[in-house]
């Protein structure tokens, strides 16, 4: 306990160092909004590099290479380790919004725009359109769909709260994802409530909680987005360390959306696997065949052209690389299907689980316990992108196997832990115990599975 008193006084310090230093953050921020401007646009105006091109000689491979194989995918790993620390800190897309909002009509946030469910439709939306025109591969995709989000977010601060972040409270596509991932995070901004009320001292100036917080009644670290304003107010609220299991192992069914359960296993789970497998995946190459097929027989050929324009389906000749009507209509059943079969055998499994526990309610707590398989999903799916890329540089990598092997263990045994954990805080029988973990082992051995298809069942 001295050991984790000092590390906990050692956080404290570093929180409100975040406060005290804020012009420090945000000079970061607008060095990260410039870099991810040069990022975005540079690559895009330049030709399109050519089959002997290299990353240490092609700008645009290398911005490529640094957005895909390395930005995002260790994006989600700052997520689970420090939270919401990149939305708060570093996320261009939030400090715009935020610095929009200043100048801005304020208008109040309208109740539509307050529906639980933009975050999840925006996330699948974005990652089907992905798909379509090729965003992992061609800087003009990336910065169609992330620079037109990007304004999205201006024009939202423009709009809404002088001052907040509304986009990302309400509207971004990832910010349920990092909701979710933030629940893993081993730290958090902790907030003693019955302290706030009774501090009479003197107190710190009120803080702005850019995403509109009730920061008194802050729980966890799924919508705190770690900027470290709030640090120290009224003696109530300081980064701590805490179990990275927490927040998933006291979740309640009233605590949760039901959003977060549906993304989880209909978005990060669900779909995102179908977006990393139909380019490998037997299966997408038997749909568009049989699809094909029935198209030359009734002779719709206007299907197989591939005229569409660059913006609504990959369209690149000069390297033969084009998508047919047909190819758009497949990849879009493909990833449909691969979302709602998927998300709805975990459904099944999970609330099975539940009602075996004799309490139906228990569904959406244990949905939260797939949370780390989810992460280390998007995690592998993500970085496949940077393994393709070094070694299109000629680089073996002869170890990517084994560390992919490891982390899909890891998070299956993570999961497991939660659910089995989750579990043991029910008094359940032993029969109805053994029947809810063998539902429980079902759901996480399925996702899984999906994942060892990728990387080995079809290599």
């Amino acid at each position: 306990m001295p050991e984790l008193s000092r590390h906990n006084r050692w956080l404290q310090r570093l929180g409100d160092g975040m406060r005290r230093h804020a012009p420090v953050i945000r000079a970061v921020q607008w060095a990260v909004v410039l870099f991810y401007a040069l990022l975005l646009v540079v690559p895009a105006v330049l030709p399109l590099p050519g089959s002997q091109a290299r990353m240490l000689d092609n700008l645009t491979l290398f911005a490529q290479f640094l957005f895909w194989g390395i930005w995002w995918p260790f994006v989600l790993l700052t997520i689970v380790l420090f939270g919401r620390l990149w939305c708060g800190v570093l996320c261009p897309e939030g400090s715009l919004s935020e610095w929009a909002s200043h100048y801005g009509k304020g208008l109040g946030v309208p109740r539509w725009l307050r529906w639980g469910g933009w975050p999840t439709l925006a996330f699948c939306l974005t990652t089907l359109y992905g798909q379509l025109i090729s965003v992992y591969d061609y800087a003009q995709a990336a910065l169609l769909i992330l620079g037109g989000s990007t304004v999205a977010a201006v024009v939202v601060g423009l709009l809404f709260a002088r001052g907040k972040r509304i986009w990302c409270r309400y509207l971004c596509p990832v910010s349920g994802v990092f909701a979710l991932l933030a629940r893993l995070a081993p730290v958090h901004f902790q907030v003693d409530e019955q302290r706030w009320m009774e501090n009479s001292a003197p107190r710190l100036p009120p803080p702005n909680c850019a995403p509109l917080l009730d920061i008194r009644r802050m729980q966890g670290a799924s919508d705190c987005h770690a900027c470290g304003r709030c640090s120290g107010q009224r003696g109530a609220v300081q980064l701590i360390a805490r179990s990275s299991n927490q927040e998933i192992l006291h979740a309640t069914a009233q605590a949760l959306s039901p959003w977060d359960a549906r993304l989880l296993l209909f978005g990060v789970i669900g779909l995102a696997m179908g977006a990393f497998q139909w380019t490998v995946s037997p299966w997408f190459v038997a749909l568009k065949q049989t699809l094909a097929q029935w198209l030359v027989e009734h002779d719709q050929l206007w299907a197989l052209q591939d005229n569409a324009p660059w913006w609504l389906l990959t369209h690149y000749p000069q390297f033969n690389d084009s998508f047919s009507w047909l190819d758009g209509f497949s990849i879009v059943v493909y990833l449909g299907l691969s979302s709602m079969v998927l998300g709805t055998a975990l459904m099944i499994l999970l609330r099975l689980t539940a009602r075996l526990a004799q309490d139906p309610a228990l569904y959406w707590p244990l949905a939260m316990t797939l949370t780390p398989l989810g992460g280390a999903g998007l995690f592998l799916g993500l970085s496949a992108t940077t393994v393709k890329l070094l070694r299109y540089e000629g680089l073996l990598l002869e170890w990517v196997q084994p560390a992919r092997a490891c982390l899909l263990v890891a998070a299956i045994g993570w999961s497991l832990l939660l659910g089995w954990k989750r579990l043991d805080r029910e008094s359940l029988s032993l029969a109805r115990r053994g029947l809810g973990s063998t539902c429980l082992l079902l759901a996480i051995g399925l996702v899984g599975f999906g994942w060892w298809l990728q990387f080995w069942g079809w290599n």
